[in-house]
């Protein structure tokens, strides 16, 4: 609608002036802003009261579906929408140097088992793989001792606490680089999966004829003294859902090849390989702690 009839602007222009004196100025902009937002989308689309009720109905419902622990609906409808995407984007302006940023996600544990140099994170069946790499400051320069945390699904699609089949730390570690800023995680193959459809967010999907899927990745963030904690993921190169990912986290740069490797590759002995495996190599570049 673009002309908003008067009393209903009033209604408005008074909601927004009732947070005036908010004594925190970024909670009283944010706040108010979000209240002239919302009031133009209801005027816009002349929301209906059982549209309104409905909508009370689905956020009460995500609420509800979140566990406290490993399942966090409001982030997923974040992710869905695009939101946690963009707040990323926002926040991440300023180094264009660095490793490119991509969502959280709703499946990070904290606390996960300190790993060694190379030491194989998955206790469930998958392909055999080495991912390693460097992790390095803006000017190129290695850092020692900084931390990966790291975490992915498993091969039948769930994380571990997602899925009470798996032992909480498979597929999950903290790993830590060398003094020449090198790391090595041995893991299996990603795969990609489906985000939990069980719940209002699934619904959604449903009523606006998406599908669910993200692409295979590997998820870490990155930390270090005196630089950003930097949190992205890395993708399979060749996954068919790079262009259609649920949350839409795909960048280019964070593309990943896992190349074949046989038992016979150097690397395979000091990792304990015995067989064939993938191997995929990425430097991750950290931006400076403002």
């Amino acid at each position: 609608m673009n002309n908003i009839p008067s009393n209903e602007a009033k209604i408005s222009a008074q909601a927004v002036a009732a947070f005036a004196n908010t004594p925190n100025p970024r909670l009283r902009q944010v706040v108010q802003s979000l209240v002239r937002h919302l009031h133009a989308f209801a005027s816009e689309v002349e929301l209906t009261e059982d549209e309104w009720l409905e909508g009370i109905r689905f956020l009460t419902d995500t609420g509800k579906t979140c566990d406290g622990t490993v399942r966090q609906e409001f982030i997923l409808l974040s992710d869905v929408i695009g939101l946690s995407m963009l707040v990323d984007a926002i926040n991440h302006r300023a180094c264009e140097s660095a490793t490119e940023t991509t969502v959280f996600g709703p499946f990070y544990i904290a606390g996960m088992p300190e790993r060694g140099h190379g030491e194989n994170m998955a206790f469930t069946p998958g392909e055999p793989a080495l991912v390693q790499g460097r992790v390095l400051d803006a000017a190129g320069e290695p850092i020692a001792n900084a931390v990966l945390d790291v975490w992915q699904t498993a091969e039948n699609g769930m994380y571990s606490g997602q899925d009470p089949e798996q032992p909480l730390t498979n597929l999950r570690g903290r790993y830590r680089t060398d003094a020449e800023g090198r790391f090595a995680i041995r893991t299996t193959l990603p795969v990609s999966y489906p985000i939990p459809t069980d719940g209002p967010v699934g619904r959604l999907l449903q009523a606006s004829d998406r599908h669910p899927w993200r692409p295979a990745h590997l998820h870490f963030m990155v930390m270090a003294p005196g630089q950003r904690t930097l949190v992205t993921h890395l993708f399979n190169h060749d996954d068919p859902y790079l262009d259609s990912d649920v949350v839409f986290g795909v960048k280019d740069s964070l593309k990943v090849v896992y190349q074949p490797c046989q038992a016979n590759h150097p690397l395979a002995a000091p990792f304990g390989f015995d067989g064939s495996f993938r191997l995929a190599s990425y430097d991750f570049v950290l931006e400076r702690e403002a």
